[in-house]
């Protein structure tokens, strides 16, 4: 099939699937949104939920590369963290399938899927894995992190962050406040550096 109407059929079933789910969308509904018929959609897809799969897939690639762009090798790591951690919490607002992907909400609704959609949850943190790469390569994290684990937990922040705060009037201040207080607690620790700790104890001494 020709790349550029596999791409309108893509773009059609991600529009038609952000707003009606996987259930409740048909394929017929897709196709008539696309220009094209409907037998031309299984030239495209094995079945309705390998074309969700496919849409979800594409709209992840979209969200990952616009992501890419803030990254800046002359910042500071913790600095593009926070940024495209900020960026990629906007862009959820407006795209239901990646925020329904890692909510965990698409694992509940295509189960026999699990495997496959744990490898978008993956493409979806490139670009936290690269950040803590650049970070090791600036000399600002250490170098035996585990990047597979912080990078998931770093995703993890973000998507409570969103699910309990992006609401209201004042959301990008409290979620501003709320993940630059979790990014340094993630670079810093609660403990005092070991230094400050000693000379506060002796100062207590005293």
């Amino acid at each position: 099939m020709d790349q550029s109407k596999k791409e309108c059929i893509l773009s059609a079933a991600a529009k038609v699937f952000s707003r009606f789910g996987l259930k409740k969308s048909s394929v017929d509904e897709i196709a008539k949104d696309a220009g094209v018929a409907k037998g031309t959609i299984y030239l495209a897809a094995e079945s309705k939920e390998d074309l969700f799969y496919q849409a979800v897939h594409r709209e992840v690639r979209n969200w990952t590369g616009e992501l890419s762009k803030l990254i800046d090798p002359r910042v500071p790591a913790d600095e593009l963290l926070k940024r495209c951690s900020l960026a990629s919490l906007a862009y959820l607002n407006d795209r239901p399938l990646v925020r329904d992907l890692l909510f965990g909400n698409i694992h509940h609704t295509m189960p026999e899927w699990h495997d496959r959609l744990d490898e978008l949850r993956a493409l979806g943190r490139t670009n936290i894995d690269e950040i803590l790469r650049l970070g090791k390569r600036q000399g600002l994290f250490r170098e035996d992190i585990d990047l597979e684990e912080v990078a998931k937990l770093i995703l993890d922040v973000a998507i409570t962050t969103y699910l309990f705060h992006y609401r209201g009037e004042d959301k990008e201040t409290r979620i501003a406040r709320r993940l630059t207080t979790a990014f340094d607690m993630m670079m810093n620790g609660l403990r005092k550096h070991a230094a400050h700790a000693h000379a506060h104890k002796k100062g207590e001494a005293a």
